[in-house]
């Protein structure tokens, strides 16, 4: 059992970690127990057998949920827990339901809990969070080969990791179009996503009204249909942009699930976001992406891929990883529509030129 994590970002940003356990333990069932939003994410992959629903609380109470979630753990009968998040909850849940070998690092006074406690690498701020995943499995491979040199050449962490490599299949990108076509897109233009909200931090939203000069320049520019996309929890952003435009915007926000906004990104041109959830997914399925940064931190949770690019102006103050900001915002106010346009532009300039050569072909 790999008791995933509990923010979309962070769950893609185990994708490489989970690949690798399926090297490390090729024949082994492997359950990943975590929120119900995950099937969204890991539909159709090939590194997890199934996936467990594990409820955080939300709908049923704190304390019935642990409960439940233990009683699953104990009827499954798993033989080795992999734990990537750092809470104490999950290795009280893993440790209650009696599963024999747990693994995880010893944070929030969690090491009674773990059967194999791990301490978290020196270099933990200095590199990818995906590193800091995958170090779990490299750990695990040496606990169960007692070889440090042979865990070393399986799981290295010096190495470039797997890639994020999501693929989505082709029915679900024809589904995400009919999504898109029911909402007004034209599919016959480019197809620009924006995620202006983020669920757990007001100081890493872009301005709005930045975020709706943004769109407007984009349709007036390139043709392109923009299509705003976030979380239920985010249509107040979203109507502020809507509110913000002089032209017209495609409007997904709180109208798809995870799964689906996954396929719709999975047939766009380009996203441009906050240091959010698609951010990461658009990584992990190699949609060209603009992520724009303020109070966090790109060197540990950058989208992690070749195609994305971090949109940055910190002042002295950054990364301050504080929710809200307590002075004037200048991290994001730094950044304007027309620097985040003209890196837009150079993004689909160059997607427009492989299509076209690939159209001719």
């Amino acid at each position: 059992m790999v008791r995933g994590a509990n923010w979309v970002g962070d769950a893609v940003m185990t994708i490489p970690a989970l690949r690798a356990l399926r090297h490390v333990l090729p024949g082994a069932h492997v359950t990943l127990a975590t929120r119900a939003w995950a099937e969204g994410i890991f539909t159709d992959v090939d590194f997890i057998d199934d996936v467990m629903s594990v409820d955080g609380g939300e709908r049923h109470g704190l304390l019935r949920a642990r409960v439940a979630e233990i009683r699953a753990l104990r009827k499954a009968r798993f033989d080795l827990a992999v734990i990537f998040p750092n809470a104490f909850a999950p290795a009280l849940a893993a440790a209650a339901a009696r599963v024999p070998m747990r693994i995880g690092y010893a944070t929030g006074g969690r090491r009674h809990l773990l059967t194999h406690p791990l301490a978290p690498p020196e270099w933990r701020h200095q590199r990818h969070e995906v590193f800091y995943y995958l170090n779990i499995i490299a750990e695990l491979e040496r606990a169960l080969t007692g070889n440090d040199g042979e865990a070393r050449r399986t799981v290295d962490i010096g190495a470039p990791p797997p890639p994020l490599g999501l693929t989505i299949a082709s029915v679900r990108q024809d589904s995400a179009r009919e999504v898109l076509r029911r909402h007004g897109a034209r599919l016959d233009r480019l197809l620009v996503a924006l995620c202006p909200g983020s669920t757990n931090s007001r100081a890493k939203r872009w301005p709005s009204e930045r975020f709706a000069a943004l769109a407007d320049q984009l349709i007036d520019a390139t043709g392109a249909e923009v299509v705003l996309i976030g979380a239920r929890e985010e249509i107040d952003v979203t109507r502020q942009v809507v509110r913000g435009m002089n032209r017209r915007a495609v409007v997904l926000t709180g109208e798809t699930s995870l799964a689906e906004t996954v396929a719709v990104l999975s047939v766009c041109d380009l996203l441009i976001t906050n240091d959010t959830g698609p951010a990461h997914i658009a990584a992990a399925i190699n949609l060209p992406t603009l992520a724009i940064f303020g109070p966090t931190d790109p060197t540990t949770t950058r989208p992690f891929s070749d195609l994305a690019e971090v949109v940055r102006e910190p002042p002295e103050c950054a990364p301050c990883m504080l929710r809200d900001c307590p002075i004037d915002h200048r991290c994001m106010t730094a950044i304007t529509p027309r620097d985040v346009f003209a890196r837009a532009d150079r993004v689909l300039r160059r997607g427009v030129t492989v299509a076209t050569v690939e159209a001719a072909q």
